[in-house]
């Protein structure tokens, strides 16, 4: 199993760094300093639970990425592929993560590269395998929803039912956070139904591609992470929010 970062996006909304930095890169130390950023504290999660090998899916500002790769390998002992996304400013992350469908035949843990979280996340899916899950998404069931979340329906029985964030949050069982376990035997349907989403509309998201497959009768199972401090970055209020948090971790 491997780690996979989805780092191609532009993350406009965050300039001016993202003026020259994909949001993966933004600094999160409270000093803004860029001594710590999301990609970092991401490898640092994934070295911990005993992932040596992370793909990293590079985009928007991939030069960036690639003059860390050699640091970061060094600083979190692990060993980096980088994969470029072709589109990646013009196409949403259901595209992102096709691109990755090669390497997802090993077995991934999936993280956004927007995503503030600790690594208790990841121990979180580790410890729900075993039970013939294909797919695992994190799912926080603690915070209060409301309309920008990335929110999801479970059935007990069924698994995931609903993944958008289309739906009235009073409905949702939780939100997404942007980190999925995803197991070998998924890789193949998984490409296939992301090649399906963004083939009908090059806009929608990986998220889209998980409701492909439960349409088509996959389950997607989920484990909640309990309640813990974690944020999706996508604004300045955000990167604050970022900053608080990730000095905790």
């Amino acid at each position: 199993m491997i780690g996979l970062v989805l780092a191609a996006g532009a993350g406009r909304r965050l300039r001016p760094y993202t003026d020259t930095l994909p949001k993966a890169l933004v600094p999160v130390d409270p000093a803004g300093e860029g001594t710590t950023t999301v990609l970092d504290l991401t490898l640092g999660n994934f070295a911990e639970v005993g992932l040596t090998d992370v793909a990293i899916v590079v985009g928007y500002r991939k030069e960036a990425v690639y003059e860390r790769k050699e640091a970061l390998e060094r600083k979190y002992g692990v060993r980096l592929t980088l994969i470029d996304n072709d589109k990646a400013e013009e196409w949403n992350n259901a595209y992102s993560l096709w691109c990755a469908r090669e390497v997802l035949k090993q077995g991934a843990i999936l993280a956004n590269g927007d995503t503030v979280h600790p690594v208790s996340v990841e121990k979180s899916l580790l410890a729900a395998r075993g039970k013939g899950q294909k797919i695992i998404l994190a799912l926080d069931t603690v915070k209060q929803l409301a309309d920008e979340e990335m929110k999801v329906v479970t059935d007990p029985a069924k698994g995931v039912q609903k993944i958008t964030k289309l739906m009235d949050p009073a409905t949702a069982s939780g939100e997404y956070i942007g980190v999925t376990l995803i197991e070998p035997e998924a890789a193949e349907e998984l490409a296939d139904a992301l090649k399906t989403t963004f083939e009908r509309d090059p806009d929608l998201y990986y998220e889209d591609g998980y409701q492909e497959l439960v349409n088509r009768g996959f389950t997607i199972d989920t484990a909640p992470i309990g309640d813990v401090k974690w944020v999706e970055i996508d604004n300045h209020d955000d990167l604050a929010k970022g900053r608080e948090i990730a000095c905790q971790y």
